[in-house]
C-alpha cells in the first residue's frame, strides 16, 4: 500500500527545490522579457525563438502557484514580466495570438493556432487573480470571446483541410476549452461526443461533423494520453458541478484508455495508436512522452481519491514507477520529455518547441495536493479508528 504522506512529500520537494528553481533561474530572459523554453539538458539556451502558447503556460504557472500555494514575490515576478511580453509582443492589437515570435518579440509564424489564444487567456486570468489588474482581466476576457468565435474554425483561412471533402471535429478543442473555464459546461455533451460506446468506451481523438466514425489516418488516430488528460478535467467538473455520476465515468474512461495505450512488451504507454492497428502515420508513434505519464498520473490519483476505486491506485504505482525511473533527470534539475519505446531517452532537451514550464511542474502539484488530502484522511479514518478501539469496554 503507498505510503502517501511520503510520496506527498517527494511529489512536493521534487516541484519545490528542483523544477520550479531550474525554470526560474534559466528560463526568464531579463534582457527582453518573456522566456527561453528551448533549454538543454543542464539548462543552457540554444534557441531563442519564442512560442506563444509555452509563454502563456509559464505566466499561468507562476501565477497560478502565486494564487494557490505560497505568495512568493519571485513567483508573481517571473509571471509578470512574461505576461508584460505578452501584452506588449504577443498579439496583433486585436488579440490574435502569434504562434511564436523572436526573442525580441517580433512575429515569426501568424496566428492560426488556437492554443495560443487559450494559454494567453489562462495565463491572463490567473494574473488578475493574483494582482487585481482589470487590464489583465479584460486581456483574458476578450481573448476568451475570440476563442469562442472561433470554435467552429479553430484555424481559420490557415486550414490546410479542403472545404466540404471530409469535414472533421477534433478533441483537442473541447478537452481544453474544460479545462479553460466552468462556464463552458455546455461542451461536456461535445466531450462526450468522443467516447465511443461501439469502442467498448475507447476516446477517438477525430470524428466527422455528425458525430460518426470516419475510417481514415484521422478517424483511426488514437492518442490515449490526450485522452487520460481530459479525464481529470472531466473529474475537476464533475467537482465543481456536484455531478458524481460524471467523475466515475470519466474514471472508467481514464482505465480504459490506460489500459489499451500501455506497453506490454517494454512498459510505459504509447504516443499514439491506430484504432484497427494498421501503421500509424506518425513516426514518433511508439515514442513515451513525459505528458501523456505525468497527466496519467493525475488522472488516476484523482480517480482514487474521489471514487475509492483501487484500480486507479494500482496504475497510479504503476505509472509513477516507470515515471520517476525514466524521465527523471538523476544529474539535473528537470525531467526529460521523450523516449524511445524501450525507455531510453531520445533527445536530453528539457524545453523546446513543445516541452515547457508547464506538465511537469502542473503534474507535481496536482498529484501532492491529491496525495496530502489523502494522507490527511488516512490519518483521520487512524484517529477514528484508535479512539474507538480505545473505548470499547474491555471483555
Amino acid at each position: 500500500m503507498i505510503d502517501f504522506k511520503q510520496t506527498a512529500s517527494l511529489y512536493r520537494s521534487e516541484l519545490m527545490d528542483s523544477v520550479l528553481p531550474f525554470w526560474l533561474e534559466k528560463s526568464q530572459d531579463h534582457e527582453y522579457g518573456g522566456y527561453f523554453s528551448c533549454l538543454n539538458r543542464d539548462g543552457s539556451v540554444y534557441d531563442t525563438d519564442k512560442f506563444i502558447w509555452l509563454q502563456g503556460r509559464e505566466v499561468w504557472m507562476f501565477a497560478m502557484l502565486y494564487n494557490n500555494v505560497e505568495k512568493r514575490p519571485e513567483w508573481l515576478q517571473a509571471a509578470m514580466q512574461g505576461a508584460e511580453f505578452l501584452k506588449k509582443h504577443g498579439h496583433d492589437g486585436e488579440y490574435n495570438w502569434y504562434f511564436s515570435l523572436t526573442r525580441d518579440g517580433r512575429p515569426i509564424v501568424d496566428p492560426y493556432n488556437i492554443f495560443s489564444y487559450t494559454f494567453a487567456t489562462m495565463a491572463f486570468g490567473q494574473l488578475a487573480i493574483a494582482t487585481g489588474n482589470d487590464e489583465y482581466a479584460r486581456i483574458a476576457k476578450q481573448t476568451f470571446d475570440k476563442i469562442l468565435s472561433k470554435v467552429d474554425n479553430p484555424k481559420g483561412r490557415w486550414s490546410k483541410l479542403h472545404p466540404g471533402t471530409r469535414p472533421l471535429k477534433n478533441f483537442a478543442l473541447p478537452m481544453i476549452l474544460c479545462n479553460l473555464a466552468l462556464e463552458i459546461q455546455d461542451l461536456i455533451s461535445e466531450v462526450n461526443q468522443f467516447i465511443r460506446p461501439e469502442l467498448d468506451g475507447l476516446v477517438v481523438e477525430n470524428i466527422a461533423t455528425d458525430s460518426s466514425l470516419v475510417d481514415c489516418f484521422e478517424g483511426r488516430h488514437m492518442n490515449p494520453g490526450h485522452s487520460i488528460e481530459a479525464m481529470w478535467f472531466m473529474m475537476d467538473l464533475g467537482v465543481r458541478l456536484n455531478r458524481p455520476d460524471m467523475i466515475v465515468a470519466a474514471k472508467d474512461t481514464a482505465l480504459r484508455m490506460a489500459d489499451y495505450g500501455w506497453d506490454n512488451t517494454y512498459g510505459g504507454i504509447f504516443y499514439f495508436m491506430d484504432l484497427k492497428n494498421y501503421p500509424p502515420q506518425e513516426l514518433e508513434w511508439d515514442q513515451k512522452l513525459w505528458w501523456v505519464h505525468i497527466e496519467t498520473l493525475i488522472s488516476m490519483i484523482k480517480g482514487y481519491s474521489l471514487t475509492g476505486d483501487k484500480k486507479c491506485l494500482e496504475w497510479f504505482e504503476k505509472v509513477h514507477d516507470y515515471t520517476w525511473s525514466h524521465f527523471r533527470d538523476p544529474e539535473y534539475p528537470e525531467w526529460f520529455g521523450y523516449l524511445n519505446r524501450r525507455g531510453e531517452v531520445l533527445l536530453p532537451l528539457k524545453g523546446g518547441k513543445w516541452k515547457g514550464c508547464f506538465h511537469v511542474p502542473r503534474g507535481l502539484y496536482q498529484c501532492w495536493r491529491v496525495l496530502d488530502n489523502l494522507a490527511i484522511r488516512e490519518a483521520s479514518r487512524q484517529t477514528v479508528t484508535d479512539t474507538i478501539a480505545q473505548s470499547a469496554p474491555a471483555l
